[in-house]
C-alpha cells in the first residue's frame, strides 16, 4: 500500500487493482447482459478458477487533452499472471506458446519451445514498454532470493499489444515500479476486467477492449479438468464483432449516431495476447495444440487475424509440480490424447466468452488528443442479440 499511496501522490498512477475475493456489485459481465455461451464455466468465470493461478495489475491514468510526449496524457498499465502464485514463482509449469499471426511479440517463446517449462510469471503490457517489464520481472525475482542467485537467470515472458490511440506510448510511463506493483497485488479471486493493466488503453472490433477472462469445467467423467483464460484484447474491425453468432459489430457500426463514434476504418488490426491455464496433466505438445485452439474462441468473435495484427497466445499446466526436478528420473502425468477433445472444447468457449468479456466491462475512455473511444452499449447489444433470437429469457 505505501508502493501505491506514493506513486498516486506522484500522479504516476490513476489506479492500481487486483483482483478481488469478493465480487464488486457493479461489475457487468457478459452473461448478466443474457449472452448465451456453450459449456459449464468455474466457480468464478475466470482463470483464477484453476487453483494457484493468480492475477495483479498495475493501472496508469493521468492527463488529459493534447499529446506532450514525457508527459502524458498516461492510458497504460502492467498486467501479471503467475501460474502456481507468489509462494511458489520458480516452480516451473509445462507450458507452450503458438503464433496465430506474428505482427507483435512475446518474449521467451524460444526457451519454452526448446523446453518446454515456463519459469515465472506472465506478463502483459503495451508495445514499446515490454523492454523495462522484462528488467523488472527479473529484478524483482533476484529480490526474492531465487536459488542459485549467483549464476541464477531468467527468461520472462512479457507480451504486449499497443495502446498508442489513447495512450502516451512514447512517454514510457511504464516504470520497474508498475511491473513490480503488478506481481506484488497478484491475487486468487475474483478478476477485474475491462480498462485495467495492460488491457487500459487498448481497443476492440471499434469499441473501448482491454482484459477479460472467463473458464469452463469439464463432466466429472471427462475428469473434471478446468480451463481458464485471460485475454488482452486490442484486435479487429468494427464491423466483425460477432457475439454469441450474432453480427453485432455489423448492426451497430451501421446504425445512425453510433457509427461515427466507432474507432477505426474497419481493417482487422490490433492484437490479443491470450492466456491459457489448466489444472489437467498435459504435456508440452499437448499444451501446444490446446494453445492453437484459443485460435477458434478468438474466430468466434468475428476475427480473422489480419495482417496488421499481433495473435499470440501461451499455454501452462499447473500440473506435474515435480517435472522439472534437476535429479533423478521425473516421474510425470499425462492425459491420453484421446482423452483430449473436452479441453479443446473448453478452450474455445473460454477465449471466446473471455473476450466478450472484455468488450462489455470496458468503459468509454478519452485519451491523447481527446481521442475517444466509446463502450459498447449494452442496451443497444441486447437489442440485436434479441433480434436474431440470441438473448436468453431472462433478460427479455
Amino acid at each position: 500500500m505505501r508502493l501505491a499511496t506514493t506513486l498516486i501522490a506522484l500522479g504516476l498512477v490513476g489506479i492500481l487493482t487486483g483482483p478481488s475475493s469478493i465480487a464488486d456489485p457493479g461489475r457487468i459481465r457478459a452473461r448478466d447482459l443474457g449472452v448465451p455461451f456453450d459449456g459449464t464455466p468455474g466457480e468464478l468465470n475466470a482463470i483464477t478458477d484453476v487453483t494457484g493461478v493468480e492475477v495483479g495489475y498495475s493501472t496508469i491514468i493521468s492527463g488529459n487533452g493534447s499529446l506532450e510526449v514525457g508527459k502524458g496524457p498516461v492510458r497504460t498499465g502492467v498486467t501479471a499472471i503467475l501460474p502456481r502464485g507468489k509462494k511458489s514463482v520458480s516452480v516451473p509449469v509445462f507450458a507452450a506458446w503458438f503464433s496465430q499471426n506474428g505482427f507483435g511479440e512475446m518474449t521467451g517463446t524460444t526457451s519454452i519451445e526448446e523446453r518446454g517449462f515456463l519459469r515465472g510469471p506472465v506478463m502483459i503490457t503495451n508495445t514499446h514498454s515490454v523492454g523495462t517489464v522484462h528488467e523488472a520481472v527479473i529484478a524483482w525475482r533476484v529480490k526474492q532470493g531465487e536459488p542459485d542467485a549467483g549464476g541464477w537467470w531468467s527468461l520472462p515472458i512479457v507480451a504486449e499489444t499497443y495502446d498508442g490511440v489513447l495512450n502516451d506510448i512514447n512517454g514510457f510511463h511504464v516504470g520497474p515500479q508498475h511491473a513490480i506493483q503488478a506481481l506484488e497485488s497478484a491475487k486468487s479471486g475474483v478478476v477485474e476486467e475491462g480498462n485495467v493493466g495492460g488491457g487500459t488503453g487498448m481497443i476492440c472490433y471499434g469499441f473501448k477492449g482491454g482484459t477479460g477472462t472467463a473458464s469452463r469445467k469439464t463432466e466429472d467423467d471427462e475428469g473434471g479438468f478446468t480451463v481458464g483464460v485471460l485475454v488482452q484484447a486490442n484486435h479487429g474491425g468494427k464491423k466483425q464483432l460477432l457475439v454469441a453468432g450474432v453480427p453485432v459489430g455489423r448492426e451497430l457500426a451501421e446504425k445512425p449516431g453510433l457509427s461515427k463514434q466507432l474507432w477505426g476504418k474497419g481493417d482487422d488490426v490490433g492484437s490479443i495476447i491470450i492466456v491459457i491455464a489448466t489444472d489437467a496433466p498435459l504435456l508440452p505438445h499437448q499444451l501446444k495444440r490446446v494453445a492453437r485452439r484459443a485460435t477458434m474462441g478468438l474466430a468466434r468473435t468475428g476475427s480473422t487475424s489480419g495482417n496488421g495484427s499481433g495473435d499470440i497466445f501461451v499455454a501452462f499446466s499447473t500440473a506435474n509440480t515435480e517435472a522439472a526436478r534437476d535429479k533423478g528420473i521425473a516421474n510425470v502425468k499425462m492425459l491420453p490424447n484421446e482423452r483430449i477433445d473436452p479441453l479443446f472444447e473448453a478452450t474455445v468457449q473460454a477465449t471466446e466468452e473471455a473476450i466478450i468479456n472484455a468488450i462489455v466491462a470496458a468503459k468509454t475512455m478519452t485519451g491523447i488528443n481527446d481521442t475517444q473511444v466509446v463502450a459498447l452499449p449494452h442496451d443497444e447489444m441486447k437489442d440485436v442479440l434479441k433480434k436474431y433470437g440470441r438473448l436468453t429469457s431472462s433478460t427479455d
